[in-house]
């Protein structure tokens, strides 16, 4: 009886215990959201609505200070994180503006970017070392666009040049000083020098005006060392020869890569054209390798081991690269003397080359006891950094310039040893680090025997491909068939090849778009001088040479094959890209990605 009234309760409870558990289990019913509210749509805020200003909390009057000073630090973030927010949508806005050539409409956006990067600066002082470093590479970004405005583009075209700022002062002399000799005995005692140091009247003349009248000039070719300076050292040291050789750069042409002299010597070392073929440096109507940084670095390093090893003296050494090491013979065979000192003051060299040992001697002295001569701290220019890719064929920089969303004028500055803005085929060319791929893939694309001539087009927000057409003087039908578009329109975002006939064109010179902030942070502009170099020697007194055993640095890193343009996509019906056959060279020494791209 008892077991089974026990069967009997528990059937009952059963289903009082299986309703009880499907209440509880969180199951969505599908007429519960039908009962309720919508929820707010999610809304972007808007960046640029007129800022009300927040009124004081009341309530926090008497609340503890710990509270208080949370409250004020959230506050201070929200406000930092909302200005640097529109700083990047002004200056993407400026960027687009100036894509489509409106300058005074992207000169307003970038005045915007920068001044809402300042104010975040201002209001929040936490971050403020931060901030001024993401405003200076904003800085330096408007300031590319700035000189594509005004026309730098010209420069890529016609292989423009400077003057080398100190080839004035070569044969000139200066007077000393009475209160400099003691002084710099005393610096150059405790100072450690591979390069011999010397003190005498030459030396300490040149001292004295560089610590007066020619300070801005030095302080400029400093500052501009930044550039090169970390490879320049790496280069002397690989090759043997005393890393103060450094300022034999500084001295011939102020660290600027397309210095060329009246006697036609050329680039940052300034190697004339027998002695830079003599060495490997190659010249073409295209391409003069003299003035690539670090191929003329090599050269100049390799020639001044092997003048050393002829001479025995770094001073003499260093004369024969001035003048030649056929006149510093020829000075040593007439007087018997193997001294530097002693020809100088029997007149048997140059007069250039009598004052250039001086100059390098008295950059060196000054710059090993910068504080002591205004040079310390000085904000050098940031390392060039950059991918190295091996072209097809004949390239043109413009079209690198569409692909990797770089102005002109960066490009020219990476490349200075392209003269008319094509790259021959199989030549490495420098693009902004972290393009590299995206170029060898992008060019991949492009047919072959067009890169030399054919442009390439992101297509923007509402524009047409009549306007597309219309901006580069083609025919809309021409653009259909170069991309195998199914529609006439293209979609945003689309790249576009564009197939220009004839020579690659240049940008059109425009209007700048400048800044305060942008100008106060460039290096003061130094006097140049257009002019066409000669392709063939001049007798400048500079000897130079180059080894063709090192080239420039590779570094680790593939290139993975890509169809596409990463992070881009193709025109709309586009057919198949072909295959991408890119191989990557072995890693070598440096810091650069080498891959070559295939047609």
């Amino acid at each position: 009886m008892d077991f089974r009234k026990t069967t009997l309760l528990s059937v009952l409870l059963f289903p009082v215990a299986f309703f009880t558990v499907s209440c509880s289990y969180p199951q969505q019913s599908k007429f519960q959201m039908a009962f309720l509210p919508a929820p707010p749509l999610a809304t972007t805020p808007d960046l640029d609505a007129p800022r009300v200003p927040a009124q004081p909390n009341l309530y926090l009057k008497d609340a503890p200070p710990f509270l208080v000073a949370s409250t004020a630090t959230v506050s201070e973030h929200k406000v930092h994180d909302a200005n640097v927010q529109r700083a990047e949508q002004a200056y993407q806005r400026g960027k687009r503006l100036y894509q489509t050539n409106d300058i005074e409409g992207a000169r307003t956006e970038f005045d915007n970017a920068v001044d809402w990067m300042l104010e975040a600066s201002a209001e929040t002082p936490a971050d403020r070392e931060d901030l001024e470093r993401r405003l200076d590479d904003m800085v330096d970004n408007i300031h590319h666009f700035d000189l594509a405005g005004m026309g730098a583009s010209a420069d890529v075209e016609e292989g423009r040049v400077e003057k080398a700022p100190l080839e004035d002062i070569l044969q000139m002399t200066f007077p000393v000083d009475p209160k400099l000799k003691d002084r710099v005995l005393d610096q150059v005692k405790a100072t450690v020098s591979k390069l011999p140091l010397s003190v005498n009247d030459a030396v300490l003349g040149y001292i004295n005006y560089f610590s007066n009248r020619g300070h801005g000039t030095i302080v400029g070719a400093t500052e501009r060392s930044g550039r090169y300076r970390t490879m320049i050292l790496r280069v002397l040291d690989e090759e043997g020869v005393p890393q103060e050789l450094l300022h034999l750069a500084q001295a011939e042409s102020g660290f600027i890569p397309r210095a060329v002299s009246t006697a036609a010597a050329v680039g940052m070392w300034q190697f004339v054209a027998f002695r830079g073929q003599q060495y490997g440096l190659k010249q073409t109507p295209y391409t003069d390798d003299r003035m690539d940084p670090e191929k003329a670095t090599r050269a100049a390093a390799h020639h001044l081991h092997d003048l050393y090893s002829e001479f025995g003296d770094w001073y003499l050494a260093i004369a024969a690269y001035n003048c030649g090491p056929g006149v510093v013979e020829k000075a040593v065979e007439r007087t018997g003397y193997a001294d530097f000192w002693e020809l100088r003051k029997r007149g048997v060299l140059p007069a250039e080359t009598t004052n250039y040992v001086p100059i390098i001697l008295a950059m060196t002295i000054m710059e090993k006891n910068a504080k002591e001569y205004g040079l310390e701290g000085l904000p050098l220019d940031p390392p060039l950094e950059y991918d190295t890719i091996e072209t097809p064929a004949p390239t043109s920089l413009m079209l690198v310039a569409d692909i990797t969303d770089a102005p002109l004028s960066q490009l020219a500055e990476l490349n200075p040893a392209v003269l008319r803005g094509v790259a021959p085929e199989h030549y490495p060319i420098h693009v902004p680090k972290g393009t590299g791929n995206q170029l060898i893939a992008a060019l991949n694309l492009v047919p072959a025997g067009h890169t030399d001539t054919w442009r390439m087009h992101t297509v923007a927000p509402g524009e047409s491909l009549a306007a597309i057409a219309k901006r580069f003087g083609v025919a809309p039908a021409s653009l259909i068939a170069a991309n195998n578009l199914l529609s006439a329109e293209p979609r945003e975002g689309d790249r576009l090849m564009i197939p220009l006939a004839g020579r690659p064109l240049a940008a059109a010179p425009q209007r700048g778009v400048t800044h305060s902030a942008a100008a106060s942070r460039r290096p003061a502009a130094h006097t140049a001088a257009t002019a066409r170099m000669a392709s063939n020697a001049g007798t400048h007194a500079t000897a130079h040479a180059a080894s063709t055993s090192h080239a420039a640095p590779a570094a680790a890193g593939h290139a993975a094959p890509h169809a596409t343009v990463p992070g881009t996509r193709v025109a709309a019906g586009k057919a198949p890209a072909k295959k991408n056959t890119a191989s990557a060279k072995a890693p070598q020494k440096g810091s650069v990605l080498v891959a070559r791209a295939t047609n």
